[in-house]
């Protein structure tokens, strides 16, 4: 249904958040696409249709620092990422929920090559913030002041193995844990005290590059469980002691891992046993199921119309929703059967708009054009691509890569050191 070309790419995405004191296995923490890391935020009375112009702006600033991470609100405060004013180093940042800058606190190296804005979304749980930054080092920072509490150099203690566009992952944390995903010939993922920085176990090493995916906490028939993944694998690790129960490596395209491996950079869909898949670049999109157990997985169906880049994809009402690569600045918007992988529509968004993020509340798709910053209120019918209305981001600068968020009824959109926040309830 589309034709396609070759590349070169970036794999920005995004990270996240962690930890509370004390900590417990039933965690609660705000961090990367919302509370379960599939871009469903959870609210109701959201307006059905947009002014003009768009819903009302709120507040906006422009001193959030270059990033292409999301914000993260947490009680009645906002938290993001960003560049200082140099542009060489990772700042975390508290914003009052008008607005207002509270700190600014260095807390990493920014990716050395192409792309080196920030990419870590926060994660937050409890008085502490999780990030990872461009060069791989996690942080555990205290959010009244933004004073570092630990930090991890994942290059030197973990010989990490990131490719071309450097760390783009928020980590997860579970059960006094924080988890973060290394690569390379030592380990695939490993885990870090939550309280410490001190390392509880390192998983066996899949010899490969670190993927650009911020891995997913399920829990299937009882069974917890973190999917991660690497440049050639999709994997299933046991959160308490890094034990590997099973891997996926046929992925289809035309990459493997010895030209370079998958370009893998959105965090996989679980629901009811099963686990999709999917990454741009012409690398047919994927269902898994688990067995019982959690020990292994079968192949359930492919889909070669739906590779999104990096702007995520939600699940709603049966129907897998998002955008597709045609090249690097250009896609399309997808629809995909949950149950068997049929494409329902693959429509392009009229007036120069192409790919770029979806999430999801109250029943509609928020859909960000990374093209032109145009950000769409969607009805989610799966025959067509049903824009009910758009309004356009002119602030900030660079591609519109970040993902939006919804919290209390106002809507969060970043774009490079501009951030905004629209009235839609």
């Amino acid at each position: 249904m589309k034709s396609k070309r070759l590349f070169k790419i970036i794999g920005a995405c995004t990270v996240c958040t962690c930890l509370c004191a004390p900590l417990s296995n039933a965690q609660h923490f705000h961090g990367w696409r919302g509370a379960g890391r599939d871009g469903i935020y959870h609210e109701t009375g959201l307006l059905k249709t947009w002014a003009e112009n768009g819903p009302q702006l709120l507040w906006e600033t422009l001193d959030a620092g270059k990033g292409y991470s999301s914000p993260v609100v947490a009680g009645d405060r906002l938290y993001i990422t960003g560049l200082n004013d140099d542009n060489d180093r990772e700042v975390f940042s508290a914003y009052t929920l008008d607005g207002k800058q509270l700190y600014r606190t260095t807390c990493g190296s920014p990716w050395n090559d192409s792309y080196i804005e920030s990419r870590t979304t926060p994660t937050i749980v409890g008085d502490r913030a999780y990030v990872v930054s461009g060069m791989g080092e996690v942080a555990c920072i205290a959010v009244a002041d933004g004073k570092i509490i630990w930090t991890v150099n994942g290059e030197k203690e973990f010989a990490r193995k990131q490719g071309n566009w450097g760390t783009s992952e928020s980590p997860l944390v579970y059960d006094n844990k924080v988890f973060y995903t290394p690569g390379g010939d030592k380990t695939a993922m490993v885990a870090l005290d939550a309280a410490t920085g001190k390392t509880v176990w390192e998983s066996k090493p899949f010899n490969e590059f670190s993927a650009y995916v911020s891995p997913l906490l399920i829990n299937h028939k009882g069974k917890r469980q973190i999917v991660g993944m690497t440049s050639g694998h999709v994997f299933g690790v046991n959160p308490d002691n890094g034990n590997i129960e099973w891997a996926f490596d046929d992925f289809g395209g035309d990459r493997t891992p010895e030209n370079g491996g998958k370009i893998s950079t959105n965090t996989p869909l679980f629901k009811d046993g099963r686990i999709f898949v999917c990454n741009g670049y012409n690398d047919a999109s994927f269902m898994l199921e688990l067995n019982d157990d959690a020990t292994s997985v079968k192949l359930l169906w492919r889909n070669s119309e739906l590779d999104t880049h990096i702007g995520g994809f939600v699940l709603v009402n049966g129907i897998i929703y998002g955008s597709n690569w045609i090249n690097n600045g250009n896609g399309n918007w997808v629809a995909v059967d949950w149950n068997t992988g049929e494409t329902r529509y693959e429509n392009t968004w009229t007036g120069g708009k192409s790919k770029g993020s979806i999430i999801a509340a109250d029943n509609m798709l928020y859909c960000y054009d990374e093209r032109r910053g145009t950000v769409g209120l969607v009805n989610p019918d799966p025959e067509k691509f049903d824009v009910v209305s758009e309004f356009r981001i002119t602030k900030g600068e660079g591609p519109h890569w970040a993902h939006p968020v919804i919290h209390n009824g106002t809507l969060y959109v970043r774009h490079g050191s501009a951030l905004m926040a629209y009235k839609i309830k």
